[in-house]
Parts: C-alpha cells; structure tokens; sequence
C-alpha cells in the first residue's frame, strides 16, 4: 500500500531516543514506509512538519514542552493528520488514550514501561498495518461531541422492567456489531441513538487489553442503554451493549430463550483478539435468523467470513457504506464476499438494526 507510488511518509514524536530509533528501524524496515523525520517533543515536531508534511504521525503522549494530548489536539483542530498513539498511558491511563481517540486519534497501541524495545519488536506487524490503514483514512477537523441527553420519558425504571419481559420470549433479537480503526466513533454513535429498550447488543471492537472498561464506562454515560465491559456468562438483554474486553475473545452461546456471552482466550484470529469472525460465527450457529449483523470501519478483512456465516444462517447483515468509513476495510470485504444485505451510512445503521430485529418492520422506539 503506497501512496500514488510512492512511499508512505511517517514522523516519529517519541521524547525517548531508544523508542525513536526502535519506532524507526521498524518503519524503515517494511519497503512501503519511510520515515520523514523524528522529534523529541511537539515543537520539534511542529518544525519538521512545516519542513515536510507527513502522511502520518506515531504520537506518545507523556513528553516535555507540550504533552501529546494538546498537541492531538491542535493538529486535529487545526491541519488535520492521521495520528497513531504509542504510549505507556494507554495500558496504565486509559482513560487519557480514550481521550486521544475522542481528539481524533485513529488507532492505539500500549507502549510498556519496562520492555518497550521487545514488545515493539513483537508488534512490529500490528505497528505497521496500523500505519498503512491510517495513511488512508479520512480524518477531519474534530470538534467534542457533547453527551447525549436521554429524553425524560425513558427511565432505568421502565428500562429494567422491559428487560425481565423480554425474556420469556424464545424469537428474541440480538444485534452483534464488529468494528476495528475508527470503531470508537462510529461505535458511539450507532449505540447513542439507540432508545433504552433496544435489543440486546454484543460488541468486538479491536482494542487494547484494560481499555475496553474505559470505553464502555464512557459510552454507558453517554447512552440512553447500558454499556459494559463484558464478564464470562453475562446475559444479553435488552436495553444493554457488552463490549468484548482487550485480548480476549467474546462468543454468543444460548440456552434456551436466553443469550449469554462466553470469554475466552486462544490464538489471534484473523490477526486480532478479540475477533470479529470468532463472535459472528458463533451468532450464525447459536443466534441465526435471530441475529442482525453489523460491521463497521476498521481495516482488514476480520468478521468477512463471519458475516457470511451469518446470512447463511439466515441473519440480516448491514454494513457501515465507504463515505462514512475512516477505513473502508472490513465493510468492503464483507461486501465481497455476499454476507451483506444492506450498506448504509453510518447514522442510518442503527434504525435499519432496529427494523431487521421485527420481521413485520415495527421499530422499538415507537413502542416506547
């Protein structure tokens, strides 16, 4: 993956000279990337980019002069460039690596305290995928998206009562969502515009390990529905998303009307734990026609097969459309294969959702 056939310009900003040199030997070593420059600090950084633009940007976040975030922050708002997070913040404060994604960053990537040379190494492949998918996406200028105000009339009162109901009955929906570079806005905003008593939700976003919780934590308090990491055995009910937690697989298994999630470990699949295909195909074997698909921007092709299991299991499937992707990868495959049934923009995703879980079209909201 070049751009326009040339190589893919990459500026290092890493206060640590041993990063610096470790994030650049491994750049330079893939034939489709370059670095352009590296810099120990923001200003520095500022400098090279006024010599040469970048395609895009490995950013820490602990540095002197200006900290990562601020400057996240001022390249999004100001001269927009794709920006990947390295950082040791975004194992041990993630709750400020979620705020480099709500500033626009497109991907993170756990730097450890204490063996940063061998891990980088080991994620040389992740590393660089990550920068190729970045070099063409579609960033734009980010203004904060403001929480969004549940309506008076839904109560978690009424929300809880509806869930104990829902589950006596035996043709109960659930909606299985994967997602992978630019998942956390795009998550967000199908789940936002989800009313409290929505169908039971399971989420794979690809995602660092101990940073699922966070993210969860935010979307639960921006949500009119209950959002949560998830937990070995818990239950899929309405009115709530589980997220798959980092480094760890999610399963949808079912005994009798009810839906509960499995956790496990394993290998990676399709290059990523947790995965997408591994979630999807078990809603195509234990969920089937009672499963609705959707599949949003990421990069790859992980939920693809998955997704045509699921069709074939007699589910409906939509896909996230390219215009609103940031990485028109994983939809794209999806597509190829003939597992999808419907491509949509992204804020048309979630009422088309809520249409396929009633076969005779009967929206949720208006039974509100």
């Amino acid at each position: 993956m070049e751009i326009k056939g040339r190589k893919i310009k990459v500026l290092v900003v890493d206060d640590s000279a041993v990063a610096r040199q470790i994030l650049s030997k491994i750049i330079s070593a893939d034939p489709q990337l370059e670095v352009m420059a590296t810099a120990g600090d923001p200003f520095m950084a500022a400098e090279k980019m006024r010599e040469n633009a970048p395609d895009v940007i490995t950013l820490d976040i602990e540095m002197p002069r200006m900290d990562g975030l601020t400057f996240l922050h001022k390249i999004m708002t100001q001269h927009p460039i794709p920006v990947i997070i390295v950082s040791s913040l975004a194992e041990s404060g993630s709750e400020t690596a979620l705020k480099a994604l709500e500033y626009g960053a497109l991907d993170i990537i756990q730097k450890p305290r204490i063996g940063t040379k061998q891990f980088l190494e080991e994620s040389r492949i992740f590393l660089c995928d990550a920068i190729k998918a970045a070099s063409v996406s579609k960033v734009k200028r980010t203004t904060l998206a403001h929480p969004l105000h549940i309506p008076p009339n839904l109560s978690p009162d009424a929300v809880i009562g509806k869930r104990t109901k829902a589950m006596i009955r035996t043709t109960e929906k659930v909606i299985v969502v994967g997602a992978s570079t630019g998942g956390t806005e795009a998550i967000k905003v199908f789940l936002q515009s989800m009313p409290a008593d929505s169908p039971g939700i399971v989420i794979v976003q690809h995602m660092p390990e101990k940073f699922t919780a966070t993210f969860a934590r935010h979307l639960d308090a921006s949500c009119a529905i209950s959002v949560k990491e998830a937990e070995d055995d818990d239950t899929v009910i309405r009115g709530r998303a589980l997220l798959a937690p980092g480094n760890r697989h999610m399963l949808l298994k079912s005994s009798g009307a009810r839906y509960y999630v499995k956790i496990k470990d394993g290998p990676p699949v399709s290059r990523h734990r947790p995965s997408v295909n591994v979630l999807f195909r078990s809603a195509a074997q234990y969920a089937g026609k009672n499963a609705v698909g959707v599949i949003l921007t990421g990069m790859g092709n992980d939920g693809a097969l998955g997704m045509l299991e699921m069709k074939q299991a007699g589910a409906h499937n939509i896909a996230q459309d390219e215009h609103s992707c940031v990485v028109f990868g994983m939809p794209k495959e999806a597509i190829k294969t003939g597992g999808v049934d419907t491509v949509l923009p992204l804020h048309s995703i979630t009422d088309a959702a809520l249409e396929a879980c009633y076969e005779d079209g009967e929206k949720v909201r208006s039974a509100l």
